[in-house]
């Protein structure tokens, strides 16, 4: 057989670390010679448990259908000493010995922000990563994020919105979609960066497994950048990690009342580089960068409809609160409001609640 299906084989041996699987690659150098070496040998690296499942190996029905399923997909199975394997990943500690990659990772993807945030984004949220994401795209930068909901989900958007590169670290096997709507955004992501994982295929987005991948976003990112965060959070954990890589942490100030920005605002006052715009972000790593204005809507506006658009903002407004702001009746407001739909600069969420389209 070939590397990539003894790796599968491998890999189906339980309490095999990373650690473990480090230290008999380093070892043996490839898992073919993992599997046909002695088993004495094996236990004094991993212990006598280990030693015998791997010595006891068996090729079944399930390593034969997740090596066809890699085939199908074109699944990228890799170690850390394969020319496919990020070589900027290996300078970090706790760096993961092999890679499910979908896509590819390039020499340019060295040059990369971890945009991070939390999955209950804010309206307001979404939009900074959003706009930060195709800013960073927009000056040849790689977006790195989960591809989680909310703030993930957005930076990715932005960054292929731009036509640029990002790469998205799941806590599942590749072969899997978490969250299940964003199937067109990773077929995207995979046509214009990578799907990476360093769980098995099949392997299900466990909620232990989010904590470990975060090591892995920080480790391909030069600094990562914080938008919203609750004070307990994935977020916190990828800072950390980035802390104990010597990775710059920049964040988002938010609103003092707000949940989703209690856990920016700590970071600030623990030493997170608080910012306000992405350029400011580029120019704090030293990275040259052309400034593009926003994609603004070149649409004209009649005079009522200019009206309501200046009192709209990107955090929802209630249709009665809009109407006694500009002391018009609902009615009328909400005719306004649907031209302004209809023209797409306008988003009208559940409740009558209206925002600004940046999309």
């Amino acid at each position: 057989m070939n590397e990539t299906f003894d790796l599968i084989h491998l890999l189906t041996v339980e309490k095999l670390t990373e650690t473990k699987l480090l230290t008999l690659l380093e070892k043996f150098k490839t898992p073919a010679a993992i599997k046909n070496a002695p088993t004495g040998t094996v236990a004094e690296l991993v212990g006598k448990n280990i030693a015998s499942m791997i010595a006891s190996l068996k090729i079944d029905d399930t390593v034969k259908r997740r090596y066809e399923l890699v085939q199908r997909l074109n699944i990228r199975v890799v170690t850390y000493t394969s020319p496919w394997y990020p070589a900027w990943l290996r300078t970090v500690d706790h760096f993961p010995p092999v890679l499910f990659i979908r896509g590819e990772i390039t020499a340019a993807d060295e040059t990369a922000v971890g945009v991070i945030g939390t999955r209950g984004a804010t309206v307001y949220g979404k939009h900074i990563a959003e706009t930060f994401s195709e800013t960073f795209a927009r000056a040849r930068v790689t977006v790195v994020s989960g591809m989680a909901r909310g703030v993930d989900t957005a930076s990715h958007r932005g960054a292929l919105k731009a036509g640029g590169r990002t790469i998205a670290v799941l806590g599942c096997g590749v072969d899997r979609c978490y969250p299940p709507e964003n199937r067109k955004l990773m077929d995207e992501i995979i046509m214009s960066g990578a799907v990476i994982s360093e769980f098995a295929v099949g392997t299900p987005p466990r909620p232990q497994n989010f904590p470990k991948r975060n090591r892995i976003i920080s480790a391909l990112s030069k600094a990562i950048v914080a938008i919203e965060a609750k004070e307990k959070s994935g977020v916190m954990n990828t800072v950390s990690w980035a802390v104990q890589q010597n990775k710059d942490v920049y964040a988002i100030p938010g609103n003092i009342y707000s949940r989703t920005s209690t856990g920016t605002n700590r970071l600030i006052k623990e030493g997170a580089i608080p910012v306000t715009s992405a350029e400011e972000i580029l120019e704090l790593m030293g990275i040259t960068h052309q400034a593009v204005a926003l994609d603004e809507k070149q649409i004209s506006l009649t005079e009522s409809e200019q009206t309501v658009w200046d009192h709209l903002t990107c955090e929802p407004i209630y249709l009665d609160v809009l109407s006694e702001k500009l002391d018009q009746p609902t009615g009328s407001i909400l005719n306004v409001l649907l031209g302004l739909e209809i023209k797409g600069l306008v988003r009208q969420l559940p409740g009558m609640m209206f925002v600004k389209n940046f999309e």
